[in-house]
């Protein structure tokens, strides 16, 4: 089984895209980040006739997200159950016996921010909701883009990034305690290449100097972890034309 996620950063820029890349990596769930369409824009004929049932939550302009499956999602959940929320931020669902929980975590803008402060109360109800999910859900997922680079060596030049945004201690610690409530870094499971990076600035060519930060995560379940295999960067997308500022993060569990 194979699970994926993705910021397209505009599905209706990058939707061309998806579909290639499915037929090549024909995974059975995927998560999206900032499709930024409106439901009633949502390009669901599209996707279904790629093989995908879909389930989305969107708002315009900004945010947006969606649970792709080839065996459908089964007991849907569209943002934080209990949190007051107009942006469109989260979406769950069953798939295969496995709970997928896809994530957009706020940016924050700013340490000193009101955006950061609604980061935190943002990652807080998480927090406490999938504390919960993981009590009913012991195989369980919890992937998206997190907007925050765990350690040192997800930034590539962490001195300058040190106490900027996605790399404050406050969201540094709010990641540790998603792991505290038994989760695991997939990625971190393996050895990996140096510079392992899941985004990349559009400016100064930051990509073709891979100068990035590893803020797309994949965290499961310790009872999930003895059947993951494998999980990978695919830097593939980064080079298309138009491209998302974002790559796909893959998962493999038997």
């Amino acid at each position: 089984m194979k699970l994926a996620t993705w910021n397209v950063n505009s599905l209706a820029v990058r939707l061309p895209q998806l579909l290639d890349w499915l037929a090549a990596n024909p995974v059975d769930a995927i998560v999206l980040q900032e499709t930024k369409l409106t439901d009633d824009k949502f390009p669901h004929a599209e996707i279904e006739a790629a093989g995908y049932a879909v389930q989305w939550h969107g708002q315009k302009t900004y945010n947006g997200v969606a649970l792709l499956s080839r065996s459908g999602a089964l007991d849907v959940v569209k943002n934080i159950p209990g949190f007051a929320d107009e942006q469109a931020r989260v979406i769950a669902g069953t798939v295969d016996g496995v709970r997928v929980i896809g994530g957009y975590f706020p940016n924050g803008q700013a340490p000193d921010s009101e955006k950061f402060v609604y980061k935190m109360r943002w990652q807080d109800a998480l927090h406490d909701w999938v504390q919960g999910e993981l009590a009913r859900h012991a195989q369980l997922v919890l992937m998206g883009d997190f907007n925050v680079a765990p350690e040192d060596r997800d930034v590539y030049d962490p001195v300058a990034w040190a106490g900027q945004i996605h790399c404050t201690p406050e969201e540094r610690a709010q990641f540790q305690r998603l792991l505290a409530l038994g989760l695991v870094d997939a990625f971190r499971l393996f050895e990996q290449p140096p510079k392992s990076w899941s985004w990349w600035d559009y400016r100064n060519l930051a990509f073709r100097k891979n100068q990035g930060l590893r803020i797309d995560h994949i965290l499961v379940s310790a009872a999930l972890q003895p059947r993951v295999q494998a999980c990978a960067i695919d830097k593939l997308p980064r080079k298309n034309e138009r491209p998302s500022d974002h790559a796909p993060v893959v998962l493999t569990i038997a």
